[in-house]
């Protein structure tokens, strides 16, 4: 008697489940769907890279002589011309030995002066004429040299730029190629960024011959950057790693907003003719592949792979997987199955991409 209660119940129970998937599929059947097409049209796609900005000069500055910093001329972040006087370490010594080296070079030409007259009246031997012009030379070019190292001992600006942060101060004690600061030209401005490879070849493809490729750069506050940019260089080598090759864009920097170290995102515009335009909330997305419902002729859905071209801001343009005058599901994918046949309104891709922020020329 238990038994036939249990199995009373239980098919009581599947009757009831059954009605009501049936009650839900004939829901679904009746409810209504919108659907649209693909969009053709040619139109811009912005594409951006990751950037670094770089000084088209930054340099370390460093001593060439060891000493005591006997005067610091800069500060951190002061412009300074090229020449101008930045370090100077303390010239003492130096100065002594180039006294010394003064004193020698003149006994030595004395001594030289004096032979040659003797010479002259062939008194002494050639040899030893020769000798005393070698001593002489030998005492010049020691002369030379002390006053090499005593200019060695004020480092002034090699080009024009702006002094980054000061690594010593007044009376520190440096070595022979001792860091004392950095020194950035930030007139222009080199920024670099990497390009897979399958977007290089486009991009080649697209470029007419001996034509710059002009770029743009959005800043870290989201803001483009007043300037163009000119791809000036392009690696020789592809990375094997990330199958990325590095690009090189110049920028002007007229007003100096740009400095060393700044990141940001490089953006290339890419004409797309006759690009095939879906909304991406008509996507979903199974293990990293998007898929869209195509609506048959007989108003069944079929689950379809596609391609991703681009994507545009609430757009995606595709590359592959869709006809243009094919119907798509644009809503309520969650409610439909594969091979579900449905009841559709059909919306002109114009009015549907009205109401998406498009940016398409």
């Amino acid at each position: 008697m238990v038994k036939k209660s249990l199995m009373y119940i239980n098919l009581c129970l599947i009757f009831l489940f059954v009605g009501c998937q049936s009650e839900k599929k004939e829901k679904t059947e009746s409810a209504s769907f919108n659907v649209t097409s693909p969009l053709v049209k040619d139109t811009l796609v912005n594409k951006d890279y990751v950037a670094q900005i770089r000084s088209i000069n930054h340099i370390e500055l460093r001593a060439q002589e060891k000493g005591y910093i006997q005067s610091i001329y800069v500060d951190e972040g002061q412009f300074v011309q090229k020449g101008q006087l930045m370090f100077k370490i303390m010239p003492n010594l130096y100065e002594s030995d180039v006294n010394r080296a003064k004193a020698e070079a003149k006994f030595s030409e004395i001594e030289y002066q004096n032979t040659k007259n003797l010479s002259d009246k062939d008194i002494v031997a050639p040899q030893e004429m020769a000798m005393a012009k070698a001593k002489y030379e030998k005492a010049k070019a020691e002369l030379s040299s002390m006053n090499t190292h005593l200019g060695f001992t004020e480092i002034r600006a090699p080009f024009s730029g702006i002094v980054g942060k000061l690594h010593v101060r007044k009376g520190s004690l440096v070595d022979d190629g001792e860091l004392v600061t950095e020194l950035s030209d930030n007139s222009k401005m080199w920024v670099y960024f990497n390009v897979p490879e399958a977007e290089y070849l486009n991009q080649m493809d697209a470029k007419k011959d001996n034509a710059p490729m002009h770029v743009r750069l959005r800043m870290a506050n989201d803001k483009e950057f007043a300037q163009d940019g000119i791809v000036q260089t392009i690696e020789s080598d592809f990375n094997n790693e990330t199958g990325n090759i590095a690009y090189r864009a110049t920028f002007a920097n007229p007003k100096g907003l740009l400095r060393y170290g700044e990141t940001g995102n490089i953006v290339i515009t890419s004409p797309y003719a006759n690009a095939m335009m879906i909304p991406q909330k008509a996507t979903f997305e199974e293990l990293e592949k998007k898929y869209v419902y195509v609506i048959g002729k007989d108003n069944k859905v079929h689950a379809r792979e596609i391609k991703i071209a681009a994507e545009l801001p609430h757009i995606y343009v595709v590359a592959s997987g869709l006809g243009k005058d094919e119907r798509i599901l644009l809503d309520g994918l969650r409610m439909v199955q594969e091979n579900q046949k449905i009841n559709s309104k059909y919306q002109k891709p114009e009015k549907v991409m009205s109401n998406l922020d498009l940016y398409a020329e």
